[in-house]
């Protein structure tokens, strides 16, 4: 297994083989949250009126996303595991959820035209998708860092990468100096400032949780969508509830 390190948008546009596209603040720390819920589908839409126009033509589905942080006009909720886990089972369960971010949807989207398969990345889920690496055993796993606005490269998202090359493969990982790297940082202090509501200070608290869930989530199109789904389920632990068998892609 080949482990190939990319960044940012440009890199999620060349990446090759199984894609990880990583975005700890905050996508896809939130997209697990959906399905322990017990939300019924995920659909990621990069494109921010095209989600404002299904929330409109489907009111009772659940619009969650930004535009630089920015919580689109007429969603339900930014993109944010602390107003997720507020809203919590009773607001999610049966729902479809559309999700757009500037970095980690965006990614997912660009990634998909060339990627093998796309799997969405977070500390939240680390665990769980170097198992599931680890049996398919790829022959090229590219591992995709978002970073700030998928413009910059952010210290949780290479923070991550880190960590699952050092499941998949064994390189050094240094937990406290990777909160150091992590929490001294805009992208982390913006949220610990609680200057905006639409970034609470308990975000970095959930988004740095290693291994919380116990699967993976994979995004493929389907219908005219990009979809993600759960594809895998560690054995004997906790976790994610699984969406019903007909909501999950077959092997």
């Amino acid at each position: 297994m080949e482990i190939i390190r990319k960044s940012c948008l440009d890199g999620a546009r060349s990446a090759e083989g199984t894609v990880v596209v990583i975005d700890v603040f905050r996508a896809f720390t939130c997209a697990p949250l959906f399905f322990h819920f017990g939300a019924g589908r995920l659909i990621m839409e990069p494109d921010s009126e095209r989600a404002g126009t299904l929330k409109h033509q489907n009111p009772g589905w659940v619009l969650v996303g930004e535009v630089n942080e920015v919580p689109l006009k007429d969603a339900d909720m930014g993109n944010s595991p602390t107003h997720i886990i507020q809203k919590g089972e009773t607001f999610f369960r049966g729902r479809t959820v559309v999700h757009r971010t500037t970095a980690g949807v965006t990614g997912v989207d660009a990634a998909s035209g060339t990627a093998d398969e796309v799997i969405l990345g977070s500390f939240t889920m680390a665990r769980a998708i170097s198992q599931y690496l680890q049996e398919k055993n790829p022959e090229k796993v590219t591992l995709v860092a978002m970073g700030n606005r998928a413009r910059w490269p952010a210290p949780e998202d290479e923070a991550c990468a880190d960590y699952l090359e050092h499941l998949l493969v064994g390189t050094p990982f240094d937990w406290v100096r990777t909160l150091q790297k992590v929490m001294f940082q805009e992208t982390a202090q913006k949220f610990l400032q609680g200057k905006k509501v639409y970034l609470p200070k308990e975000d970095p608290l959930f988004c740095l949780q290693r291994d919380l869930f116990d699967t993976v989530i994979a995004a493929r199109r389907t219908n005219g969508f990009l979809e993600a789904k759960t594809v895998h389920r560690r054995d004997g632990t906790e976790g994610l509830h699984n969406p019903p068998p007909h909501d999950r892609f077959t092997s």
